[in-house]
């Protein structure tokens, strides 16, 4: 079996009022069509051998629920969600499984993924960074990713998850209520609609 995975994230972004094109692009870049170039540029590799394979993506609990404080990072994940729900059954048929990986809290150097921002895409300033770095916000999230789940552990979940051929591969079920809230609103919204006399 061949296998890909697209394991690229940058907790580029920030609040409404905070955002640049620059910043936007950045997130996008690494976080989406990073995914999107490695399906491009591997998936017809895979299909070429004719021994099939599985394709592994990394997006977040984020691409499953978002909040005000990071919205670039949680569109650019659900962007990942998104293409490998719409690439499943399309690969299945090319004998590929496609797998999505929505991590929680991960023990990792997500907090300084600026340290790779190029130049290109406009570095903020130091002063910027030293009180973005002083923020209480930051210091949570710094404090919590510093105690997250083994990323060995995730690894052991990821290779299950492709042998099983799972569609969703998740870490724990500390998000589990509000992925479950998410969609009660959605159904909610729904039913107040069958409730409603269709217009015709």
């Amino acid at each position: 079996m061949h296998i890909l995975v697209n394991n690229a994230g940058v907790g580029g972004g920030g609040a409404y009022g905070t955002w640049t094109d620059a910043a936007w692009d950045w997130t996008l870049d690494v976080n989406l069509m990073a995914v999107v170039w490695g399906i491009e540029i591997f998936g017809p590799l895979i299909e070429q051998h004719g021994e099939g394979g599985h394709i592994v993506s990394t997006a977040s609990i984020s691409g499953l629920i978002s909040n005000s404080v990071t919205i670039p990072y949680n569109v650019s994940k659900y962007g990942v969600v998104a293409l490998c729900e719409g690439l499943r059954g399309d690969f299945a048929q090319r004998g590929i499984g496609v797998s999505v990986l929505c991590p929680g809290i991960i023990r990792t150097q997500i907090v300084d993924s600026i340290r790779n921002l190029p130049e290109r895409f406009d570095r903020p300033p130091a002063e910027w960074l030293a009180a973005m770095r002083s923020s209480d916000t930051f210091k949570f999230v710094q404090e919590r990713v510093s105690h997250g789940i083994d990323p060995f552990y995730v690894g052991e979940l990821v290779r299950e998850g492709i042998e099983a051929d799972w569609p969703y591969i998740f870490t724990d079920i500390e998000f589990e209520p509000m992925i479950e809230a998410r969609f009660a609103a959605i159904k909610q919204g729904f039913d107040r609609i069958r409730r409603r006399e269709p217009r015709r």
